[in-house]
């Protein structure tokens, strides 16, 4: 039987709640898509923190009310105090966001997650690092963060190294929504459950704790990405942007240039200093890649691309944002470099 041990408006968008032997987590902020802002970040923190040392939860089930998991994070409100010249707000959204998937990944019970529907950027923090990511066919995982002229943070510059081959260079950098079990196959999601059957399973967590995962999974879809593998590979193993381009000009197929129209319209120093990111986070401890993640974001919000980025694709969404500078090539390294400095 769920007993709400704090309500939703208290919970500032997340019904924390005791069902059978498992902590229940659900976002509920629909109108946002379930994007994470600050008080919900402290209350899911909170949340697993009292649960940690209960005998009587045994595991944690977090699940997103209406048709998204989580959107990601509250990007709007972090542009908003950026615009006001408030960073040290923007920054500690993004130090507590950090600081709460460090606690998923460590976590000493098994943390599920059930993702019906849009789960990207933030909502990948909050189910990524957990012991349990399962997935329907109505599942969408992408890092869009090129998009907005951000990186990939949450953690992502340590796991989509750790995805085979070059398939997280390639989501990290064009925003590729992986679909369903097409996730599973990545090894971004552990189990595929239709989603006809999800009601069901997250009803018998609550008796059977996670184990009944397994129960309720079916069989695995093809992976639909299959036929495109080895050219994400010889493409995106590249360590720079100008390379990776000229790579994908040689390919010359329909794939290859479909990809290349969506590189051209990201952040092109975005794009640099997050494969540069990825490729580095390849090489640290998930600790390490937060507090580089943490010290790279910093930096990237007090730059014209971030606020633009957000302007033209969650704020005015007119598509159309006028990076600085325009092109791959017109990228400074050198600039990268320096904001890559810290944390190496």
């Amino acid at each position: 039987m769920e007993t709400e041990t704090q309500g939703a408006d208290a919970a500032a968008g997340v019904h924390v709640l005791r069902d059978g032997c498992v902590g229940r987590l659900k976002l509920d902020r629909q109108k946002a898509l379930n994007a994470l802002d600050l008080p919900m970040i402290r209350v899911l923190r909170g949340a697993l923190e009292d649960w940690r040392d209960d005998d009587a939860i045994t595991a944690v089930v977090i699940e997103g009310e209406g048709r998204a998991f989580c959107a990601g994070g509250d990007i709007r409100a972090v542009r908003s105090h950026v615009l006001a010249g408030d960073h040290a707000e923007a920054e500690r959204f993004f130090a507590e966001e950090y600081a709460l998937n460090a606690v998923i990944a460590r976590y000493p019970k098994p943390y599920v997650s059930l993702i019906g529907g849009l789960c990207m950027g933030g909502g990948l923090g909050i189910s990524a690092h957990g012991s349990d990511r399962v997935v329907t066919e109505a599942a969408i995982m992408a890092m869009p963060e090129t998009a907005i002229g951000l990186a990939p943070d949450i953690g992502a510059t340590y796991f989509l190294p750790r995805l085979p081959g070059f398939l997280g260079t390639y989501m990290g950098l064009c925003g590729y929504r992986l679909q369903g079990a097409d996730a599973v196959h990545a090894a971004l999601a552990t189990a595929f459950v239709p989603a006809a059957r999800l009601p069901a399973l997250s009803a018998a967590l609550a008796s059977e704790g996670s184990a009944a995962v397994a129960r309720f999974t079916g069989p695995l879809p093809p992976y639909t990405l299959v036929p495109d593998l080895a050219a994400i590979d010889r493409c995106f193993c590249a360590d720079s942007m100008p390379e990776i381009v000229a790579r994908l000009e040689a390919e010359a197929t329909p794939w290859s240039e479909a990809v290349l129209k969506v590189l051209r319209t990201m952040s092109p120093s975005s794009l640099c200093w997050s494969l540069a990111a990825i490729r580095s986070g390849a090489h640290r401890t998930l600790e390490e890649c937060l507090a580089a993640e943490l010290a790279l974001v910093t930096r990237i919000i007090r730059m014209p691309d971030f606020a633009e980025g957000v302007r033209a694709m969650v704020v005015d969404k007119d598509r159309a944002p006028r990076w600085q500078p325009p092109r791959i090539e017109d990228v400074d390294p050198r600039l990268i470099a320096d904001l890559l400095q810290t944390g190496h």
